[in-house]
């Protein structure tokens, strides 16, 4: 099979790949920790478009140092910046939509779906350009997910019967 990836140069790679795992394991990290902990549709809205804006920026920036640091050429620190901001920024909004529409409670089973899927669709596409197992691989990001949802929930849970 040819590489899934392959019409895309590797700072544009670079800067999608971060930027989609890393929006949606934070995204859904913080859906996940303020739900259990307050319940509030409105908090969740709140820290949903609030990490969007900056964690797109901090992890844009950090990418921009991280490449800077390499010595890499201009075109390729501005890309890997550029795409890392786009896609970390439209990755934590695509959470948004559900709890706008939905009861919060299907809301965060719709985003854990999507966040799921959007693991899995690009861990496959990194397995088939790596030439791995596409099921080693999507297991091992969705058990890195899994921790995260798994750690918020606790989290989120101590919060609440202690803070509240």
């Amino acid at each position: 099979m040819k590489n899934p990836l392959s019409f895309l140069s590797f700072p544009i790679k670079t800067g999608i790949g971060f930027g989609l795992i890393s929006g949606t394991l934070t995204t859904l990290g913080l859906i996940v920790g303020i739900y259990f902990s307050t319940k509030s549709t409105l908090a969740i809205i709140g820290g949903i478009i609030s990490i969007a804006i900056a964690d797109a920026f901090s992890d844009s920036l950090a990418i921009h140092i991280s490449e800077e640091s390499k010595s890499s050429s201009s075109k390729h620190v501005f890309l890997s910046t550029v795409f890392t901001f786009i896609s970390k920024f439209l990755v934590g909004l695509i959470y948004l939509p559900a709890f706008l529409i939905f009861h919060p409670d299907l809301a965060l089973l719709i985003d854990i779906f999507l966040g799921s899927f959007l693991i899995i669709f690009y861990s496959y596409l990194i397995a088939k350009q790596n030439n791995s197992s596409p099921l080693y691989t999507i297991g091992e990001h969705l058990f890195i997910a899994f921790l995260v949802i798994c750690l918020t929930y606790f989290l989120g849970v101590f919060i609440n019967e202690n803070f509240s």
